[in-house]
């Protein structure tokens, strides 16, 4: 994921699941599982969401039904590689689609726009 993006993140911010941490529902010191050890490695900060509360990633949680509600509930992939193919098209076709909240420019205008200014995220 970070190979793809054009800019350094300095801060992840991650829901309490297994996959993110181990800190919810332990009273030891937890330990750092290997996605928290690799953003300590890289110099990212990483911010866990207060727990049992999705309402915090907001945003990620719209962006996930609207993927489903236009990706994976309206495709069928016969492999891997097509899901692949498939997911890459919808991602070029998305990224350059122009939306009202971005002044009418694509997600991929608008980057390379901040990005063409210096501006930091």
């Amino acid at each position: 994921m970070l190979k793809a993006f054009k800019f350094k993140a300095e801060c992840i911010q991650t829901d309490n699941g297994a996959e993110f941490t181990k800190h919810l529902g332990s009273y030891e010191k937890p330990t750092l599982i290997s996605f928290e050890k690799e953003l300590k490695q890289l110099g990212i900060k990483h911010k866990l969401i207060k727990p049992y509360t999705p309402r915090h990633n907001g945003k990620l949680e719209r962006s996930h039904r609207k993927d489903n509600e236009y990706f994976y509930a309206t495709h069928k992939f016969y492999s891997f590689d097509d899901f692949k193919k498939q997911l890459a098209v919808h991602n070029r076709k998305y990224n350059n689609f122009p939306m009202r909240p971005l002044n009418w420019n694509s997600p991929a205008d608008y980057i390379n726009s901040l990005l063409k200014f210096g501006k930091v995220f």
